[in-house]
């Protein structure tokens, strides 16, 4: 423990933002420069407490109190050791990561928790300026080969672990470049694809190949692949978004949310001349109050978008803990993002009843009612409250909604992987029902966290290790702690 008066001497603080107008003037990261002696403060903050329940609320089980008292005393190369024994990649879960942590931390009880997150980002980043993160290639290679299809998260950490412990990897990507949701889903206001570009370039130094615009079922067969290869990880994540199912959704202008963000990252990345979906001048309505609706917000306005309104399903949540979501439960409180402080309307206990369109089939309003939530016999539900039915102008609408499983493509048949009623397929152990195939994130456990996806992919590595050598040194999970995640996942 670094300064034992950290937690009462300093108070949280992070990094100062951008000015919202001249943020929305580029994609670049919002964000400025965080001192060094500030960092350092931020880190005496933390308590090494006896029982760290931020161990518990972090899905990879980071050893926070170490790498803490590491930047505390500016032993960086010990901090980044710590960091990288649980995470494979904490400079993309530092900058995007929603800290569970945080909200696990004793501090939080009746103070501002210690700002782990910030922490994180910069162990990785003075790593990197430090020349502390090289390539270091596994020393002998087992002979066994391993494919893992698709290049996200959950993928690039199995990846990661699987080549580390001498396998031959092979990742397999439908788009052009590498990093799946990380490239195409979150927009680079919030990650800049260079952070990408960089890990990837050390992945391939250390052995890991990378196969890219290289879809199964059409630049290749699933069965050349199990012919192949000795192990199969999919790890393709949860792409098929949940839709609305009303009147109109069909219309001109209705879009699900990633066709409008993975298009932009498109552009920025060189990859296309401009976005086919344009927000510019447009009543903007996003459906949907979670991250990716707010990632939708960010980007119209930088479109330049003449109004853009968010609506929520839910009611609005409270702006400080309730009773009955104790700490250390994830706080079910009001969040604003970085999105929605550079403009946009926040609607609560609204239910979107149809689209409507012009002669053109182009949409041009929502049909909207406003909800009244209650008990209903024993659980909560709602009910539209009479005469608050109301039209109102729309030129663009996202859907930001969720997921409802891993893409509908044929993929999970051609690997012959057994499938749930909820359309996740089959697991135990991150095995399929497939014996050489295994899997990992969003397309076994549901729409998740970036971190749960890196600590998906670690585990299901662990496994294809012992199967491949009948046991695997590669670290993993508490046991118990394993077969709990193992369970929820099934239970879908």
């Amino acid at each position: 423990m670094g300064a034992k008066e950290g937690f009462i001497q300093f108070k949280r603080e992070t990094p100062v933002a951008r000015d919202p107008k001249e943020r929305v003037g580029d994609y670049k990261e919002i964000y400025k420069p965080f001192s060094g002696e500030q960092l350092n403060h931020q880190a005496a903050r933390c308590m090494d407490c006896g029982v760290p329940f931020c161990h518990n609320g972090c899905p990879l089980g980071n050893v926070i109190p170490d790498f803490n008292d590491a930047v505390y005393n500016q032993e960086w190369e010990e901090a980044i050791t710590i960091l990288r024994s649980t995470n494979n990649f904490p400079e993309f879960t530092g900058r995007i990561c929603p800290a569970p942590c945080e909200a696990s931390c004793v501090l939080g009880i009746n103070k501002d928790p210690v700002a782990i997150e910030l922490i994180e980002k910069n162990i990785a980043e003075k790593a990197y300026e430090l020349g502390l993160i090289k390539a270091n290639p596994p020393k002998t290679r087992t002979g066994k080969s391993v494919a893992v299809i698709g290049s996200g998260p959950a993928g690039l950490a199995a990846a990661d672990q699987l080549n580390q412990a001498g396998h031959e990897v092979t990742v397999f990507e439908k788009d052009s470049k590498p990093g799946g949701l990380l490239r195409y889903g979150i927009p680079d206001f919030k990650l800049e694809k260079w952070v990408i570009d960089r890990r990837i370039d050390f992945m391939k130094q250390e052995g890991v190949i990378f196969s890219c615009d290289t879809e199964v079922g059409f630049n290749i067969k699933a069965d050349n692949i199990l012919r192949n290869f000795d192990a199969v990880v999919l790890a393709t994540g949860a792409a098929q978004p949940r839709a609305l199912n009303i009147k109109g959704d069909d219309l001109k202008g209705v879009h699900f949310a990633m066709e409008f963000l993975g298009k932009q990252n498109q552009v920025i990345g060189g990859e296309i001349d401009e976005n086919p979906i344009s927000a510019k001048g447009k009543h903007v309505i996003v459906i949907g109050g979670g991250d990716t609706g707010s990632d939708c917000i960010g980007t119209s306005n930088r479109h330049g978008a003449a109004s853009i309104t968010q609506l929520e399903l839910l009611p609005k949540p409270p702006q400080k803990r309730k009773t009955l979501n104790p700490w250390p439960e994830w706080p079910m409180t009001l969040k604003t993002s970085s999105s929605h402080e550079e403009g946009a309307e926040r609607v609560f206990s609204i239910l979107t009843k149809e689209f409507i369109g012009n002669e053109a089939g182009e949409v041009v309003g929502l049909k909207l009612v406003d909800l009244e939530w209650k008990d209903l016999g024993g659980r909560m539900g709602f009910e539209e409250i009479p005469g608050t039915e109301r039209e109102v102008p729309c030129d663009l609408a996202f859907l930001a909604i969720g997921y409802t499983g891993p893409a509908q493509n044929g993929l999970l048949e051609a690997f012959q992987v057994d499938t749930m009623e909820n359309t996740l397929p089959k697991s135990k152990n991150y095995k399929s029902s497939n014996g050489k195939v295994f899997l990992a994130g969003d397309m076994r456990r549901g729409q998740s966290l970036v971190v749960w996806a890196i600590s998906e992919g670690r585990e299901a590595a662990v496994n294809v290790d012992e199967y491949l050598m009948g046991s695997s040194m590669l670290p993993q999970k508490d046991e118990s702690f394993f077969h709990v995640e193992d369970e929820i996942a099934n239970a879908g």
